[in-house]
């Protein structure tokens, strides 16, 4: 997908790194404690391999006005237990504090920033241009002060600001080994992927599924594209099934003033690959709390479409155990509720079986893939919900491009500048 730069490529012993991870995680309500430390995990293995570096933690959590809005203090410390090293916590973004920290590091060292949306550039700029991000007081101030910077916010890597895009043109700018493994993984299932390749996309921000649809349906990446949960109900109706009110209503809900522009859009696609998307043959309505398989033939409902049926579930088990490549975003119904977890859980165990390569877009799915102990048995379950939606739907991804730029850059650059 991108030439960028990797932490194989340069030796960064002994030199003062900037690193941005993502490590932005639920927290209790009420004692601020994590409610997962999944995040913090999964850039272990790219701090390990900086071990003899000055490492320089950049890190966001929340953003202002939520209560979950909090200094990184709390981040700095369970990562530090995580790795079984001490890692200082620094109470400022980039001001005098931040670099005199900085400054003054020794080797093994190893610092965490404030949050720093604490910092108004950072969400200040994210709809500036790349060349005002890159002159931002943020990196103006601490660019000097580090040989590099690496990047390892996955999750982050869809934002625009000084933190994640801004350092291309003033550091030679790495990828983390998390970064590292997404792109290979995405970029494998957009370009090379094992046919047949299949798409299942459901839940109920349809507008994101229909985007990643669109763009990979048009390139020819996908073979069929199934939908189930939320994007089902509209699709159904744009077949000429009406699912029934209740069903119609919470994806109007959900979509608000997109609803409209996604609806044109899905539409679009099913007078164009109508052939290659495949509708549910019945589906399960919840029934006063009682769960109920029908045909879409008894459709409409007056009560709502919750799961996927068991029939239909049965025909999608059966595709995946046949792919190649499965591409999956979002639940197949309302999982949280045991009866109507059928559909959701059968797709992930045959996915947990398959022969073929998975790919488990971020949110839910993931969040439910390593819920049921599943993580090992799939091809790749990504860390990033956003991100991996704007990847594998063809938009922009800031981080990428500086990282791109950053080699065109330095990448011809590393002897001289120490680095090999």
């Amino acid at each position: 997908m991108a030439s960028i730069l990797t932490l194989d490529d340069v030796r960064l012993s002994g030199r003062t790194v900037l690193v941005r991870v993502d490590v932005n995680s639920p927290l209790h309500p009420i004692t601020g404690e994590f409610l997962d430390d999944s995040r913090l995990r999964a850039v272990m293995p790219t701090l390990r391999r900086l071990a003899d570096a000055k490492v320089v933690l950049l890190a966001h959590q929340s953003r202002p006005g939520k209560d979950d809005f909090t200094s990184t203090e709390r981040h700095a410390d369970l990562l530090g237990r995580l790795l079984g090293r001490q890692i200082r916590f620094v109470p400022d973004v980039c001001g005098e504090v931040a670099v005199s920290a900085i400054s003054g590091m020794q080797q093994g060292e190893m610092l965490f920033l404030d949050n720093v949306r604490k910092h108004a550039e950072e969400i200040g700029l994210r709809k500036s241009t790349p060349e005002e991000v890159e002159a931002s007081d943020f990196v103006t101030a601490l660019a000097p002060l580090a040989a590099a910077f690496v990047f390892d916010a996955f999750a982050s890597a869809h934002r625009n600001s000084p933190s994640i895009s801004g350092f291309g043109a003033s550091l030679p700018s790495i990828a983390g080994d998390l970064m590292q493994r997404e792109i290979q993984a995405l970029s494998t299932s957009l370009y090379d992927p094992q046919r047949p390749c299949i798409g299942i996309f459901g839940g109920i921000k349809v507008d994101d599924s229909v985007a990643v649809m669109e763009n990979m349906l048009q390139k020819g990446i996908l073979d069929e594209a199934w939908v189930v949960g939320g994007v089902a109900n509209l699709f159904l109706e744009l077949a000429g099934i009406d699912p029934g009110p209740p069903s119609v209503a919470v994806i109007e809900n959900e979509l608000g003033a997109a609803y409209a522009a996604s609806r044109a859009q899905a539409e679009r696609l099913l007078e164009t690959h109508r052939d290659q998307i495949r509708i549910p043959s019945d589906v399960a309505i919840n029934k006063e709390g009682v769960r109920v398989d029908i045909s879409i033939d008894k459709l409409p409902s007056e009560f709502p479409i919750w799961d996927l049926g068991i029939g239909s579930s049965q025909v999608l088990t059966d595709a995946i155990m046949g792919a190649g490549t499965m591409i999956v975003n979002g639940p197949a119904g309302v999982f949280e509720s045991d009866a109507f977890a059928f559909g959701t859980i059968e797709i992930l165990n045959a996915l947990a079986e398959s022969e073929g390569v998975s790919i488990i877009g971020g949110g839910h799915t993931s969040a439910l893939v390593v819920q049921r102990g599943l993580s090992s048995r799939m091809g790749h379950v990504s860390t990033g919900g956003g991100a991996c939606l704007d990847i594998l739907s063809g938009a922009p991804m800031p981080a990428c491009e500086a990282l791109e730029r950053s080699k065109s850059e330095f990448g011809a650059r590393l002897d001289e500048l120490g680095l090999t």
